[in-house]
């Protein structure tokens, strides 16, 4: 514990555009890592059947939408 007090009053002392590289610096890593956290938590929600089935139901009346515009537009061109 008395060393991180130490290294703390170490970087309290140096110039402020040192202490914001630093600060930029320990910004970036925590992003990253709750970046990586984000993305390994989705791997394994989507990979359950539970949660493919809601976004399957969650997707179907997306679906009609989409047929309804598809239908629409043929109507309208003439295709068939």
């Amino acid at each position: 514990m008395k060393k991180i007090i130490h290294h703390i009053r170490h970087i309290r002392k140096q110039p402020e555009h040192i202490r914001r590289h630093i600060l930029h610096a320990v910004t970036g890593v925590f992003g990253v890592i709750l970046l990586a956290l984000w993305v390994y938590s989705l791997g394994t929600n989507f990979t359950k059947n539970e949660t493919q089935d809601t976004v399957q139901n969650d997707l179907k009346p997306l679906s009609a939408l989409k047929a309804n515009f598809v239908g629409g537009y043929k109507s309208i061109t003439g295709e068939e």
